[in-house]
């Protein structure tokens, strides 16, 4: 189950209300959090600096939505880590390959600590992102 950010939240009433229109990013991006996000904020992103991590591009690994949830069609790899990138225990959906806005986050169904070598990986339609 995924939560949608605050940011989300407001950017789709918007739209859906006629006030702005809401652009579709680009490409969407899948990224790893060691704490827990909230509507308001990220949590603490795994670090980019010489860990081997880096978000991984999501538009194309994904399902269309039906019944209100999409489902990775692809297998979604993080690492192999050359470094600890600690205990991994969320994930969040950017617009951006670094910065950005989160748009959805979610809790991991069992938390996964990643040391030097290891990787996270999620085969198809292990990751699903559903509207509750």
């Amino acid at each position: 189950m995924s939560q949608m950010s605050d940011y989300l939240e407001n950017k789709l009433l918007d739209h859906t209300l006629g006030k702005a229109a809401f652009t579709m990013p680009t490409t969407t991006y899948l990224a790893l959090f060691t704490t827990a996000p909230s509507d308001a904020a990220a949590g603490a992103e795994v670090t980019t600096s010489s860990s081997g991590y880096a978000r991984q591009a999501l538009t194309t690994a994904m399902s269309a939505a039906s019944g209100g949830t999409s489902s990775n069609t692809s297998t979604l790899t993080f690492g192999p880590a050359t470094a600890s990138w600690g205990t991994i225990t969320h994930f969040g959906i950017f617009d951006a390959v670094t910065g950005g806005n989160m748009l959805l986050y979610g809790a991991l169904a069992s938390s996964k600590s990643i040391g030097t070598d290891d990787k996270l990986e999620w085969t198809a339609g292990q990751l699903s992102v559903a509207y509750a």
